[in-house]
């Protein structure tokens, strides 16, 4: 069976500081489309929801416009644009660079969890 749906009628709206994630859920694939405004930092926005030091998913992304850079535990860093994909492993911490809102698209599987409080 075909599946289709559109970004423009999301299955949820996930919003936190400075930013959002719209998802749109079909069989086997979880798709999100994140917002992250000028001035957004994971470990400020998210980490008081996701209860973690560090983001802890797993992303595999496409980078629709702006910019973004990110640190993994190691310390290691790299920046990511728009046209960009990139995989990014679990244990970083993110923020956004510039002026631009940056967008990207994230077809990671595990996205459905992110910014989502953890229960215990």
């Amino acid at each position: 069976m075909i599946e289709v749906k559109t970004l423009d009628k999301p299955d949820e709206r996930r919003d936190f500081p400075r930013g959002h994630l719209e998802l749109v859920q079909l069989t086997g694939l979880v798709f999100g489309m994140a917002t992250f405004e000028p001035g957004w930092r994971w470990s400020e926005s998210v980490k008081p929801i996701a209860g973690t030091d560090l983001c802890e998913f797993h992303h595999n992304l496409y980078c629709v416009q702006g910019r973004m850079r990110v640190r993994m535990k190691d310390g290691s860093e790299q920046e990511i644009g728009a046209g960009d994909i990139a995989v990014v492993p679990p244990g970083h911490d993110a923020w956004v660079l510039g002026d631009e809102a940056c967008v990207m698209y994230d077809f990671s599987g595990g996205i459905d969890d992110y910014a989502k409080a953890r229960t215990t």
